[in-house]
């Protein structure tokens, strides 16, 4: 008699776990707005239907947005632009020398601009010397400004995973020297009245 209990329950459970399967897609209350992964890797996040080339746009869009909002302003040129699997990397290099002493106030500037704008501040380097801000949008794009080497001052603009496609050279001119075909960048060696202050 126990023999035959066990040999039922054992059905019952099995059964159970079966009319499981496949249920997540059709419950109600399931989020179907959310981040969908093919053996790809190609599909967009949160529904976008946007492609690395759309998404580069938009990270140069972000770029163009904060050096404009700079002041006074800087001079800058494109660095390389790296692509994922499913994402783009755009690059800027600040030209103008930012001194040790106005270091913290262009940090602070390009902070105050993120944060009035569709940004959350998700980390900060308070790191003397190699400070960063790190930055990013709802929709999965991220963007950051460091200080590294001989005080120079990079930007760099992540899209999110989006739909494969080729990627165009930004079309955004800088506001000086282009430097193209130039890879690593001169050091900075534009001087500023005000951000090059207290510079030797």
């Amino acid at each position: 008699m126990s023999r035959r209990f066990q040999i039922v329950a054992v059905a019952l459970a099995v059964g159970f776990a079966l009319s499981a399967c496949g249920s997540e897609k059709a419950h109600p209350g399931a989020d179907t707005n959310t981040t969908t992964t093919t053996s790809a890797g190609s599909e967009g996040t949160k529904g976008s239907n946007m492609d690395m080339q759309e998404a580069a746009e938009r990270a140069d869009g972000m770029l163009d947005d904060v050096l404009k909002a700079i002041d006074p302003e800087v001079q800058w040129a494109h660095g390389p632009t790296t692509k994922g699997s499913c994402d783009v990397t755009r690059r800027r290099t600040v030209m103008t020398i930012v001194s040790a002493d106005r270091r913290q106030s262009f940090l602070d500037q390009v902070e105050k601009f993120w944060r009035a704008g569709d940004y959350r501040i998700k980390a900060k380097n308070k790191d003397e010397q190699f400070p960063a801000v790190y930055a990013g949008t709802k929709d999965g794009f991220g963007i950051s400004v460091s200080v590294r080497a001989k005080g120079q001052v990079h930007f760099e603009a992540d899209t999110p995973c989006v739909k494969e496609s080729k990627v165009a050279d930004s079309t955004s001119k800088p506001n000086g020297p282009a430097y193209k075909g130039v890879y690593p960048l001169p050091s900075p060696n534009v001087r500023s009245d005000f951000w090059s202050a207290g510079a030797s």
